[in-house]
């Protein structure tokens, strides 16, 4: 009897005890292959740049053999400009109704705040505005289960450089650990996620559910010819990308940098963005988009193409079917 009563002590413990959440590694490993649902709530209004999304999209997201979704949203037009800031109930219904999408199709999502213009260009001004959104973010999805990530704020840049983006980024994480204190967050550096500059970014050393972002668009000129958003990008139009030895070395060249920062600071990594706009050739986008797949998964990199089907569309909406050459290319095995 004394035996089983000390078998009991020692096995009803452990085994009741919760399992661990993942680690930042682990979920950067579940992220996988991703595709960003861009263009639609990261639009002023959902549909006012031709996106609109539905439940179906999921299903052909999840039916192509993809692990994950970036979700970028605009959450700054979708709340008041005074205090408390409050964000419209409305438009968070419809984001948890998008959220239950990806959970029913067990799609991990990286949710972002997204295209905050102001902050960018007045860091000390809206700094306020930003960190009660999060707040009430924080609150708002404190329930949700680990396949749901969150990602501070898309791309600083203009005003909100490295330095004044480490002091908004410490002031916003402790705010979401608050309610969070194990979920993985995705992070990135100042200067549009650019990895040139991971070298600035300050993290949190302690903190080790961090997965660190960066967008990779390079050769710009190629990746956005004729982008009616870049000035004088029409004059690019035509440049190809062929998969040369010299393009191929500066494509590695770039990626091996981006892998000895994650090594030295021991912190996994996630391509959140990429993506080759649809005025280039076909075969061109096809090709450098296989070559980035590759390049990050062979250093063992998330990623998440930019985007699913608007200008730089894997899929088309029109015909509800997949652009093969970029399916094929965002798909391949490593």
């Amino acid at each position: 009897m004394l035996r089983l009563l000390l078998a009991l002590i020692l096995v009803i413990p452990f085994s009741a005890r919760a399992a661990e959440p993942p680690t930042a590694s682990e979920m950067t490993k579940r992220l996988g292959r991703g595709i960003n649902l861009g263009n639609a709530l990261d639009a002023p209004n959902e549909g006012e740049w031709g996106v609109k999304l539905q439940r179906e999209h999921f299903k052909a997201i999840k039916d192509a053999g993809f692990n994950s979704v970036r979700f970028p949203i605009r959450w700054s037009a979708h709340a008041d400009k005074t205090a408390p800031f409050k964000i419209d109930a409305k438009f968070l219904t419809r984001v948890d109704e998008i959220l239950g999408w990806c959970r029913e199709e067990r799609l991990l999502v990286v949710l972002n705040m997204h295209h905050y213009d102001e902050i960018h260009k007045e860091p000390e001004a809206h700094e306020a505005r930003c960190l009660a959104l999060w707040s009430q973010l924080a609150d708002h999805f404190a329930g949700a289960d680990d396949s749901l990530l969150l990602e501070p704020l898309n791309e600083p840049a203009f005003k909100l450089d490295a330095d004044k983006w480490n002091a908004l980024l410490a002031k916003l994480l402790p705010i979401i650990r608050a309610k969070h204190p194990t979920r993985c967050l995705v992070v990135g550096p100042a200067q549009w996620n650019n990895f040139r500059a991971l070298p600035k970014l300050v993290l949190p050393t302690d903190d080790r559910r961090l997965i660190v972002t960066f967008h990779y668009y390079d050769p710009f000129q190629f990746t956005h010819q004729a982008a009616h958003w870049v000035a004088g990008s029409d004059k690019w139009k035509g440049k190809t990308w062929t998969g040369s030895a010299e393009e191929q070395a500066a494509l590695d060249k770039d990626f091996d940098t981006v892998a000895a920062w994650a090594k030295e600071h021991d912190r996994p990594m996630y391509l959140g963005e990429f993506g080759a706009f649809s005025a280039a050739d076909m075969e061109s986008r096809a090709k450098w988009t296989r070559a980035v797949t590759l390049a990050a998964a062979k250093r063992g990199f998330a990623t998440a193409y930019w985007e699913f089907c608007s200008g730089f569309g894997a899929y088309d909406q029109q015909k509800k079917e997949w652009v093969a050459p970029l399916k094929e290319a965002l798909l391949i095995e490593n």
